[in-house]
């Protein structure tokens, strides 16, 4: 009888034992992602539908129970005004116009060189990966202040446009649509690079070989066999860029003007500028929900195609 308990004690505890590590790794980060984020959302969610002296972390104001009455306090006010005020509809747009147009110029740009650095010896590779990710060495806000020495009225390229006679008045490039598309690309065209890179270089040429001996173009071969093995690197590339662009703020607050609203811009003046924090705590979690709409696709392709290989 002893016998059988030992052993039924120890397979209850090879049983409990058997997927720790397992649950260890999986559950840290969802803790992580518990106290970091779901935890500071359901924070700026409450206050979002608050009314301005309800505002705190005290959920008993908006959830209450008395009398055995049940009663939910929700004031909608705020995300009503962001569908029927035209400055929160134009700045969403021009939000994700630029995010759109940062994504397209990023992989027009992206995707040649990371082709180019799949393709090259392999002993170049190293030199060329630390090429790509040199300047993040330097800080992001340094790098993107540089440009304005380099767009401004008098910066280094009106001078040398018109040292050179090209020009002879300085181009208005700073503080318009340019300028800030400029330095979007210019911050986040690694992001792009990089997971194209990474399925290109695991590419089985081989593949190539077969579609020439089958009598296609290396230009056809490209287009039949390349793009579409790349393509899950070409989704993952294009999400990196497009997300953190739609809600930037450094970028169009240094470079852009008053033509290139973002709502990171507008986040931070209903924050801070006008106090009002239960309205822009409804601009921030309509962020989220824009945001969640294109990594529910990138989800969904991701489930399709069996992942995202090569990252």
């Amino acid at each position: 009888m002893n016998i059988t308990k030992s052993i039924g004690m120890n397979g209850i505890v090879r049983l409990l034992t058997r997927n720790w590590g397992r649950r260890t790794v999986i559950g840290i980060p969802y803790g992580f992602l518990i106290l970091f984020f779901s935890v500071p959302f359901l924070v700026v969610l409450k206050i979002s539908v608050s009314s301005t002296d309800e505002l705190g972390i005290h959920f008993q104001d908006l959830i209450s129970y008395a009398d055995g009455i049940f009663q939910l306090k929700i004031k909608l006010s705020n995300y009503i005004f962001l569908t029927t005020d035209p400055l929160y509809i134009e700045t969403y747009w021009s939000s994700v116009k630029f995010a759109a147009i940062n994504t397209f110029i990023c992989f027009l740009i992206g995707y040649p060189f990371a082709y180019f650095m799949a393709r090259s010896p392999a002993s170049m590779r190293p030199a060329l990966l630390m090429m790509v990710s040199l300047p993040f060495w330097t800080s992001y806000l340094l790098r993107v202040y540089a440009w304005k020495g380099l767009l401004d009225d008098n910066g280094v390229i009106n001078n040398i446009l018109i040292w050179l006679h090209v020009i002879h008045d300085p181009i208005k490039m700073m503080h318009t649509g340019f300028s800030m598309t400029i330095g979007m690309v210019y911050t986040y065209v690694p992001f792009m690079i990089l997971p194209v890179y990474a399925t290109l270089v695991k590419m089985d040429l081989r593949l190539l070989e077969a579609a020439k001996d089958l009598g296609a173009t290396p230009w056809k071969a490209f287009w039949l066999v390349t793009v579409p093995l790349s393509k899950n690197g070409i989704v993952a590339g294009s999400m990196l860029v497009f997300i953190p662009s739609l809600g930037e703020y450094v970028i169009p607050e240094l470079l852009g003007g008053p033509s290139t609203l973002m709502i990171g811009r507008v986040l931070w003046d209903e924050f801070f500028s006008n106090n009002d924090w239960a309205m822009a705590s409804a601009v921030a979690v309509s962020m989220v929900v824009l945001i969640l709409v294109p990594l529910a696709i990138f989800n969904k392709y991701r489930a399709d195609s069996g992942g995202v290989r090569g990252i």
